[in-house]
Protein backbone atom coordinates (compact mmCIF):
# COMPACT_ATOMS: atom_id res chain seq x y z
CA UNK A 1 0.00 0.00 0.00
CA UNK A 2 1.36 3.33 -0.65
CA UNK A 3 1.82 6.03 2.28
CA UNK A 4 -0.61 8.47 2.46
CA UNK A 5 1.68 10.95 0.84
CA UNK A 6 1.05 9.55 -2.86
CA UNK A 7 -0.89 11.87 -4.88
CA UNK A 8 -4.67 11.33 -5.14
CA UNK A 9 -5.38 12.02 -8.39
CA UNK A 10 -3.44 11.51 -11.63
CA UNK A 11 0.10 12.42 -12.38
CA UNK A 12 0.95 15.85 -13.60
CA UNK A 13 2.71 16.54 -17.20
CA UNK A 14 4.35 19.52 -17.58
CA UNK A 15 5.15 20.91 -20.78
CA UNK A 16 8.05 23.45 -21.88
CA UNK A 17 7.91 25.79 -24.64
CA UNK A 18 10.23 27.85 -26.52
CA UNK A 19 11.70 28.99 -23.01
CA UNK A 20 14.65 31.22 -23.24
CA UNK A 21 16.97 33.34 -21.08
CA UNK A 22 19.02 35.70 -21.28
CA UNK A 23 21.18 36.99 -18.93
CA UNK A 24 23.18 40.86 -19.45
CA UNK A 25 26.45 40.40 -19.95
CA UNK A 26 26.81 37.21 -21.41
CA UNK A 27 27.88 36.49 -24.70
CA UNK A 28 24.83 34.08 -25.23
CA UNK A 29 21.73 32.56 -23.97
CA UNK A 30 22.09 30.40 -20.93
CA UNK A 31 19.10 29.03 -22.14
CA UNK A 32 17.71 29.00 -25.74
CA UNK A 33 14.71 28.41 -27.30
CA UNK A 34 13.80 24.93 -25.15
CA UNK A 35 10.85 23.00 -25.90
CA UNK A 36 10.45 19.70 -23.93
CA UNK A 37 7.27 17.23 -22.80
CA UNK A 38 7.31 16.39 -19.30
CA UNK A 39 4.76 13.02 -19.17
CA UNK A 40 3.07 12.65 -15.80
CA UNK A 41 4.66 10.06 -13.82
CA UNK A 42 7.64 10.78 -15.67
CA UNK A 43 11.24 10.72 -13.97
CA UNK A 44 13.18 12.95 -16.85
CA UNK A 45 16.61 14.01 -16.48
CA UNK A 46 18.52 16.94 -17.26
CA UNK A 47 21.95 16.16 -18.21
CA UNK A 48 24.40 18.40 -18.87
CA UNK A 49 27.96 19.92 -18.10
CA UNK A 50 28.52 23.00 -15.51
CA UNK A 51 27.22 26.26 -17.82
CA UNK A 52 25.07 24.07 -20.39
CA UNK A 53 21.76 25.76 -19.00
CA UNK A 54 19.71 22.45 -17.61
CA UNK A 55 19.62 24.30 -13.74
CA UNK A 56 18.68 27.48 -14.98
CA UNK A 57 15.70 25.47 -16.85
CA UNK A 58 14.74 23.95 -13.81
CA UNK A 59 15.42 27.12 -11.70
CA UNK A 60 12.68 28.68 -14.61
CA UNK A 61 10.06 25.67 -14.22
CA UNK A 62 10.22 26.46 -9.95
CA UNK A 63 9.89 30.03 -10.26
CA UNK A 64 12.85 31.44 -9.10
CA UNK A 65 14.61 32.54 -12.29
CA UNK A 66 12.23 34.75 -14.47
CA UNK A 67 11.92 33.52 -18.11
CA UNK A 68 12.82 35.77 -20.81
CA UNK A 69 11.12 34.17 -23.48
CA UNK A 70 8.36 31.08 -23.78
CA UNK A 71 5.67 29.54 -21.32
CA UNK A 72 5.60 27.08 -18.90
CA UNK A 73 2.46 25.23 -18.00
CA UNK A 74 1.60 22.42 -16.16
CA UNK A 75 -1.89 20.45 -17.17
CA UNK A 76 -2.10 22.80 -19.70
CA UNK A 77 -2.17 25.55 -17.07
CA UNK A 78 0.31 28.37 -17.57
CA UNK A 79 2.64 29.41 -13.95
CA UNK A 80 5.37 30.86 -15.87
CA UNK A 81 4.44 34.22 -14.31
CA UNK A 82 3.28 32.74 -11.09
CA UNK A 83 5.34 32.91 -7.68
CA UNK A 84 7.12 29.54 -6.43
CA UNK A 85 5.19 29.11 -3.75
CA UNK A 86 1.62 29.56 -5.97
CA UNK A 87 3.38 26.76 -8.24
CA UNK A 88 2.79 23.67 -6.26
CA UNK A 89 6.34 22.09 -7.20
CA UNK A 90 8.50 20.38 -4.17
CA UNK A 91 12.17 21.11 -4.92
CA UNK A 92 15.20 19.88 -3.38
CA UNK A 93 18.74 21.58 -3.84
CA UNK A 94 21.75 20.08 -3.40
CA UNK A 95 22.25 22.05 -0.07
CA UNK A 96 19.57 20.62 1.79
CA UNK A 97 18.27 24.19 3.64
CA UNK A 98 17.19 22.51 6.65
CA UNK A 99 16.27 24.68 9.68
CA UNK A 100 18.73 23.97 12.23
CA UNK A 101 17.24 24.59 15.20
CA UNK A 102 14.18 22.60 14.19
CA UNK A 103 14.15 19.18 14.99
CA UNK A 104 13.04 16.36 11.71
CA UNK A 105 9.71 16.27 12.49
CA UNK A 106 9.00 20.23 12.62
CA UNK A 107 11.18 20.48 9.32
CA UNK A 108 8.72 18.72 7.53
CA UNK A 109 5.71 19.86 9.09
CA UNK A 110 6.78 23.55 7.91
CA UNK A 111 5.62 23.45 4.41
CA UNK A 112 2.18 21.91 5.96
CA UNK A 113 1.81 24.59 8.33
CA UNK A 114 2.45 27.52 5.69
CA UNK A 115 -0.91 26.13 4.11
CA UNK A 116 -2.29 26.16 6.96
CA UNK A 117 -3.49 22.31 6.78
CA UNK A 118 -5.29 20.76 9.88
CA UNK A 119 -3.00 19.75 12.72
CA UNK A 120 -4.03 16.00 12.94
CA UNK A 121 -3.72 16.06 8.74
CA UNK A 122 -0.44 17.53 9.11
CA UNK A 123 1.07 14.83 12.10
CA UNK A 124 -0.37 11.90 9.82
CA UNK A 125 1.65 13.49 6.62
CA UNK A 126 4.77 13.63 8.45
CA UNK A 127 4.24 10.49 9.78
CA UNK A 128 3.99 8.75 6.57
CA UNK A 129 6.51 11.07 4.53
CA UNK A 130 8.98 9.84 7.13
CA UNK A 131 8.49 6.68 6.66
CA UNK A 132 8.60 7.02 2.92
CA UNK A 133 11.94 8.00 3.20
CA UNK A 134 13.22 5.67 6.27
CA UNK A 135 13.36 8.30 9.06
CA UNK A 136 10.63 7.64 11.22
CA UNK A 137 12.80 6.70 14.29
CA UNK A 138 14.69 10.20 14.03
CA UNK A 139 11.63 12.35 14.22
CA UNK A 140 12.87 14.08 17.24
CA UNK A 141 16.60 14.43 15.79
CA UNK A 142 17.72 17.88 15.03
CA UNK A 143 19.85 18.12 11.49
CA UNK A 144 23.23 18.49 13.19
CA UNK A 145 22.43 14.95 14.87
CA UNK A 146 22.27 13.52 11.36
CA UNK A 147 24.57 12.36 8.49
CA UNK A 148 24.43 14.36 5.59
CA UNK A 149 22.00 11.14 3.71
CA UNK A 150 19.75 11.57 6.86
CA UNK A 151 19.55 15.11 5.76
CA UNK A 152 18.90 14.87 2.39
CA UNK A 153 16.16 12.53 3.03
CA UNK A 154 14.55 15.18 5.51
CA UNK A 155 14.45 17.30 2.64
CA UNK A 156 12.86 15.19 0.42
CA UNK A 157 10.41 14.42 2.48
CA UNK A 158 9.78 18.39 3.34
CA UNK A 159 9.55 18.50 -0.55
CA UNK A 160 6.88 15.39 -1.07
CA UNK A 161 4.34 15.85 2.35
CA UNK A 162 2.14 18.41 0.86
CA UNK A 163 1.80 16.36 -2.24
CA UNK A 164 3.16 18.56 -5.07
CA UNK A 165 2.04 18.68 -8.38
CA UNK A 166 5.65 17.23 -9.61
CA UNK A 167 9.43 17.13 -7.57
CA UNK A 168 12.08 18.88 -8.87
CA UNK A 169 15.64 18.10 -7.98
CA UNK A 170 18.72 19.96 -8.65
CA UNK A 171 22.36 17.88 -7.99
CA UNK A 172 20.81 16.41 -4.48
CA UNK A 173 23.19 13.80 -4.16
CA UNK A 174 26.04 16.22 -5.00
CA UNK A 175 27.60 17.10 -1.34
CA UNK A 176 27.58 13.02 -0.86
CA UNK A 177 30.19 10.81 -0.60
CA UNK A 178 30.08 7.92 -3.06
CA UNK A 179 28.75 4.92 -1.03
CA UNK A 180 25.76 7.59 -0.06
CA UNK A 181 24.98 8.72 -3.35
CA UNK A 182 24.45 5.13 -4.56
CA UNK A 183 22.12 4.27 -1.98
CA UNK A 184 19.88 7.82 -1.82
CA UNK A 185 19.37 7.34 -5.71
CA UNK A 186 18.38 3.77 -4.64
CA UNK A 187 16.11 5.57 -2.45
CA UNK A 188 14.74 8.43 -4.95
CA UNK A 189 14.59 5.69 -7.54
CA UNK A 190 12.15 3.50 -5.10
CA UNK A 191 10.36 6.80 -4.06
CA UNK A 192 9.08 7.70 -7.98
CA UNK A 193 8.13 3.92 -7.76
CA UNK A 194 5.79 4.12 -4.55
CA UNK A 195 4.49 8.36 -5.41
CA UNK A 196 3.93 7.77 -8.85
CA UNK A 197 5.05 11.63 -9.30
CA UNK A 198 6.21 13.39 -12.36
CA UNK A 199 10.28 13.78 -10.90
CA UNK A 200 12.88 16.44 -12.80
CA UNK A 201 16.39 15.54 -12.22
CA UNK A 202 19.00 17.58 -12.98
CA UNK A 203 22.43 16.27 -12.62
CA UNK A 204 26.34 16.40 -14.78
CA UNK A 205 26.47 12.40 -13.89
CA UNK A 206 26.19 10.28 -16.26
CA UNK A 207 25.44 7.21 -14.04
CA UNK A 208 22.61 8.74 -11.79
CA UNK A 209 21.00 9.71 -15.65
CA UNK A 210 21.33 6.30 -17.34
CA UNK A 211 20.09 4.49 -13.70
CA UNK A 212 17.34 6.57 -12.73
CA UNK A 213 15.78 8.29 -16.03
CA UNK A 214 12.62 7.47 -17.98
CA UNK A 215 13.85 9.59 -20.09
CA UNK A 216 16.78 11.93 -20.37
CA UNK A 217 17.64 15.76 -22.13
CA UNK A 218 20.76 16.22 -22.88
CA UNK A 219 21.71 19.98 -22.61
CA UNK A 220 25.00 21.62 -24.16
CA UNK A 221 25.40 25.48 -24.32
CA UNK A 222 21.46 26.22 -23.34
CA UNK A 223 20.34 24.14 -26.02
CA UNK A 224 18.86 20.15 -25.86
CA UNK A 225 20.60 18.14 -28.04
CA UNK A 226 18.56 14.62 -27.87
CA UNK A 227 16.01 13.64 -25.82
CA UNK A 228 15.43 9.59 -25.32
CA UNK A 229 15.33 6.99 -23.24
CA UNK A 230 18.86 6.31 -21.78
CA UNK A 231 19.49 2.84 -24.05
CA UNK A 232 18.76 5.07 -26.57
CA UNK A 233 21.15 7.42 -25.67
CA UNK A 234 23.63 5.32 -25.92
CA UNK A 235 23.26 3.26 -28.46
CA UNK A 236 21.67 5.88 -30.93
CA UNK A 237 23.64 9.33 -30.32
CA UNK A 238 22.29 11.65 -32.65
CA UNK A 239 25.29 13.81 -32.16
CA UNK A 240 29.06 14.00 -31.11
CA UNK A 241 28.34 16.01 -28.47
CA UNK A 242 26.07 12.80 -26.81
CA UNK A 243 28.04 9.99 -27.74
CA UNK A 244 31.27 11.64 -26.08
CA UNK A 245 29.51 13.28 -23.05
CA UNK A 246 27.29 9.92 -21.94
CA UNK A 247 30.03 7.49 -21.80
CA UNK A 248 33.48 6.69 -23.82
CA UNK A 249 33.28 6.52 -27.26
CA UNK A 250 35.72 5.48 -30.46
CA UNK A 251 34.96 8.15 -32.97
CA UNK A 252 35.91 6.75 -36.47
CA UNK A 253 36.54 9.25 -39.48
CA UNK A 254 33.74 7.68 -42.27
CA UNK A 255 33.16 8.81 -45.82
CA UNK A 256 31.16 11.66 -46.00
CA UNK A 257 29.91 14.40 -43.40
CA UNK A 258 29.93 11.61 -40.97
CA UNK A 259 32.00 10.13 -37.94
CA UNK A 260 31.19 6.72 -36.53
CA UNK A 261 30.90 5.91 -33.00
CA UNK A 262 31.31 2.84 -31.25
CA UNK A 263 31.34 1.67 -27.67
CA UNK A 264 34.05 0.49 -26.10
CA UNK A 265 32.43 -2.50 -25.12
CA UNK A 266 31.38 -3.14 -28.68
CA UNK A 267 35.11 -3.58 -29.70
CA UNK A 268 37.17 -6.97 -30.08
CA UNK A 269 41.09 -6.81 -30.29
CA UNK A 270 42.95 -9.49 -32.81
CA UNK A 271 46.29 -9.99 -33.72
CA UNK A 272 46.20 -9.62 -37.37
CA UNK A 273 43.51 -8.35 -39.94
CA UNK A 274 43.35 -12.02 -40.97
CA UNK A 275 41.69 -12.46 -37.14
CA UNK A 276 38.74 -10.00 -38.18
CA UNK A 277 35.33 -11.92 -38.56
CA UNK A 278 33.57 -11.62 -41.71
CA UNK A 279 30.96 -8.56 -41.93
CA UNK A 280 33.28 -6.48 -39.08
CA UNK A 281 34.59 -3.31 -39.28
CA UNK A 282 37.82 -2.81 -38.33
CA UNK A 283 41.34 -0.40 -37.55
CA UNK A 284 44.77 -0.71 -36.98
CA UNK A 285 45.74 0.39 -33.35
CA UNK A 286 48.71 0.20 -30.40
CA UNK A 287 47.87 0.11 -26.65
CA UNK A 288 48.94 2.69 -24.60
CA UNK A 289 47.85 1.74 -21.50
CA UNK A 290 45.77 -1.41 -19.54
CA UNK A 291 44.11 0.49 -16.69
CA UNK A 292 42.39 -1.72 -13.57
CA UNK A 293 38.94 -0.51 -12.65
CA UNK A 294 37.61 -2.83 -10.14
CA UNK A 295 34.61 -5.12 -12.25
CA UNK A 296 36.33 -4.09 -15.31
CA UNK A 297 40.37 -3.14 -17.61
CA UNK A 298 40.09 -0.30 -19.23
CA UNK A 299 42.26 -0.77 -22.48
CA UNK A 300 43.82 2.40 -24.18
CA UNK A 301 44.43 2.44 -28.13
CA UNK A 302 45.80 4.80 -30.54
CA UNK A 303 44.88 4.05 -33.85
CA UNK A 304 46.77 4.38 -36.63
CA UNK A 305 45.74 7.59 -37.86
CA UNK A 306 46.48 9.29 -34.62
CA UNK A 307 43.16 9.43 -32.42
CA UNK A 308 42.58 7.49 -29.26
CA UNK A 309 40.14 5.53 -27.80
CA UNK A 310 39.60 2.67 -25.33
CA UNK A 311 38.07 -1.22 -25.35
CA UNK A 312 36.62 -2.46 -22.17
CA UNK A 313 37.42 -6.29 -20.68
CA UNK A 314 35.65 -7.42 -17.58
CA UNK A 315 38.19 -8.31 -14.81
CA UNK A 316 38.98 -12.10 -14.58
CA UNK A 317 39.13 -12.37 -18.83
CA UNK A 318 42.40 -12.83 -20.88
CA UNK A 319 44.25 -9.59 -22.10
CA UNK A 320 45.06 -9.53 -25.68
CA UNK A 321 48.45 -7.76 -25.35
CA UNK A 322 50.07 -5.34 -23.56
CA UNK A 323 51.11 -1.92 -23.99
CA UNK A 324 53.19 -1.34 -26.87
CA UNK A 325 51.89 -3.62 -28.79
CA UNK A 326 50.31 -3.57 -32.32
CA UNK A 327 46.42 -4.78 -32.54
CA UNK A 328 43.62 -4.79 -35.02
CA UNK A 329 40.18 -3.52 -33.27
CA UNK A 330 36.93 -4.96 -35.49
CA UNK A 331 33.03 -4.08 -34.67
CA UNK A 332 29.85 -4.92 -35.94
CA UNK A 333 27.97 -2.47 -37.79
CA UNK A 334 24.86 -3.01 -36.17
CA UNK A 335 26.70 -1.83 -33.07
CA UNK A 336 27.74 1.85 -34.60
CA UNK A 337 26.22 4.64 -34.35
CA UNK A 338 26.71 7.28 -37.69
CA UNK A 339 26.45 10.91 -36.44
CA UNK A 340 26.87 14.40 -38.42
CA UNK A 341 30.56 15.60 -38.17
CA UNK A 342 30.87 18.69 -36.13
CA UNK A 343 32.61 21.95 -37.75
CA UNK A 344 35.77 20.94 -35.19
CA UNK A 345 36.09 17.39 -34.53
CA UNK A 346 38.38 15.92 -32.03
CA UNK A 347 41.33 14.49 -34.35
CA UNK A 348 39.11 12.91 -37.08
Amino acid sequence: MRPSTAPTSTSHGIRISGVSKVFPGLPRPAVDDVTLDVAPGEFMTFLGPSGSGKTTTLSMIAGFTPLTAGSICVDGEDISRLKPHKRDLGVVFQQYALFPHLTVTKNVAFPLQQRAVPRADVEARVRAALELVGLADFADRLPRQLSGGQQQRVALARAVVYQPRALLMDEPLGALDKKLRDQLRREIARMHRELGMTFLFVTHDQEEALTLSDRIAVFNNGRVEQVGTPNELYERPSTLFVAQFLGESNVFADDGAEVVVVRPERLELHAEPGAVPDGCRHRKAVITDIVYVGNHHRIGLRFADGTEGSVMRLAGTALPAAPGESVVASWSPRHQAAVPRPAATWGV
